[in-house]
Formats: structure tokens, sequence, C-alpha cells
């Protein structure tokens, strides 16, 4: 099955192009959800979706993919941090950052942190993006489960946390340090002059044609000296083509700068 029907309202009802995804992924998702739907086949499904506002939102969430955590593979976030200091001398200047496809906010606030701890009291410009509007929301309360902060360290967890009943609530010096927005990787224009740009588990779904588009735009995106994070299975064989330097396995460079 092809679902190109589907791909069109998808793209109609939902501004998302499906035709950017790899193939075989896709339509594993979407036949999952189909089959959990009850729906047998294409026109079923659509006229379920366009009835049902339920499903439908639980459908978008369903493509959008919205799984993070605090400190996601903890040692390369040590490890940015390290760069942070040593390349982007955030207690110099003042920061533009964008953490992409953010999902629940659990990155921008882990960056929030890290800038914290560098540059105690000093406020750093975080742009937070995501696709799915209903995500921005729950990441605009910074409300998590214990789940999401496992690979928080206590101390961390009791300076920028307030724990209450079972969940643990980001604080609001940290919260009001990012600026959460809609914004769609393929479709939407970039800003520009950002000092480090971080976008995990996101372009891997994405077809090789639609990654190369979204590095250059990164790229073009960024300082002289800026750098990018990826994720830990995102290692971009080809960063020279783009113009990057390799700063290490997942941090890639913009050269130039201080």
């Amino acid at each position: 099955m092809e679902f190109k029907k589907i791909e069109q309202f998808v793209l109609k009802e939902y501004s998302i192009d499906l035709s950017a995804y790899k193939s075989k992924q896709l339509l594993r998702r979407v036949e999952s959800f189909m089959t959990r739907a009850g729906a047998k086949d294409e026109d079923e499904f659509i006229l379920k979706l366009k009835t049902d506002s339920a499903l439908s939102k639980k459908f978008l969430d369903h493509l959008t993919i919205n799984v993070s955590e605090f400190f996601r593979n903890k040692d390369l976030f040590l490890e940015l941090e390290g760069k942070i200091k040593e390349q982007l001398h955030p207690e110099k200047r003042t920061l533009k950052i964008w953490s992409a496809a953010c999902s629940n906010g659990a990155e921008p606030y882990t960056l929030a942190i890290i800038l914290d701890k560098l540059t105690p009291n000093k406020k750093h410009n975080i742009l937070a993006t995501d696709i799915d509007t209903t995500i921005l929301e729950v990441a605009k309360r910074g409300i998590y489960k214990q789940s999401d902060v496992k690979n928080v360290d206590n101390e961390l967890l009791n300076k920028y946390f307030q724990h209450k009943d079972d969940n643990y609530i980001i604080k609001d010096f940290i919260k009001e340090r990012v600026t959460f927005k809609k914004h769609d990787l393929i479709l939407d224009r970039y800003e520009n002059d950002f000092d480090l740009i971080v976008c995990r588990n996101v372009v891997i779904y994405f077809t090789q044609e639609i990654k190369n588009q979204i590095y250059k735009k990164f790229f073009n995106a960024m300082k002289p000296g800026a750098l990018l994070f990826v994720g830990a299975t995102e290692s971009i064989y080809n960063y020279k083509e783009f113009g990057f330097e390799k700063a290490s396995t997942f941090i890639y460079r913009k050269p130039g700068g201080v």
C-alpha cells in the first residue's frame, strides 16, 4: 500500500509533507495506526480522521514522533557543555540558540540549565520549535515525569525543578529563558545568526535529499564559529559538502568566528 490519499490528506490537513520521510518507516507507522483505528483502507481511515478530532490528534502525535528526555545521551550533552564553554564563550556574549524539533521541551530546557551552570543568572536567547502545536503546549507547561528526568543529577533536580506529587516542574526562571514557536523544518524559513543549533533524533526519519537540504539551511542559519549538535545515530558523513568542520563525533562547526 502506498497511502497516496493519506499523504494528500496529511499535507492539506496538517501541512506535513510525508513525501520527505523515509518510505518504509512511514509505511510501518501509518499501517500500525490504521490497524489500531480499525480502518480497512485509506478512504475509511480518512473518513475516521475527518469525523473524530481525538483520533486525528492522536494520528498527528503518532506522525511527529514526540519522544524526548532531559540530557538524552548524557555523555554527549556533557561534551556539548565543554564545547559551548571553550568555543562559544557564553560569559563574554549573549548566545542565540535554536532547539529544532524540540518535542516536549526537555531538550531546550536542558540547554537552559547548561547555560545557567556556565553563566549563572545570565539570559541567553533560546528558540525552541516543533511542527506539533499540541506538544509545544506541553513544553510550555514544563511538567515532567520521573522517566523524563532520569538522567538529571540530584543537585540539578533540586536547583531547577519543583518536585510535586509524581511530577517534576521546571522552575520559572529557567522556563522564561526559552521561547517556543511552531516551525516546519522542511517548509518554513529559518532564522539567522545562531551560535548553536541542536537538532537530534529527527532527520533520521527523512530521506537523504531532505536531510541534505536541512543541513544546508542549518549551515546558512549559523554564525561563523557556530556549532551544530545532532543525535547519537545521526553522524553527518558528508559534512564537508555543506561547509562544516568536525568538532567531535556528533558536533559540527561552521568555520570562522572567534
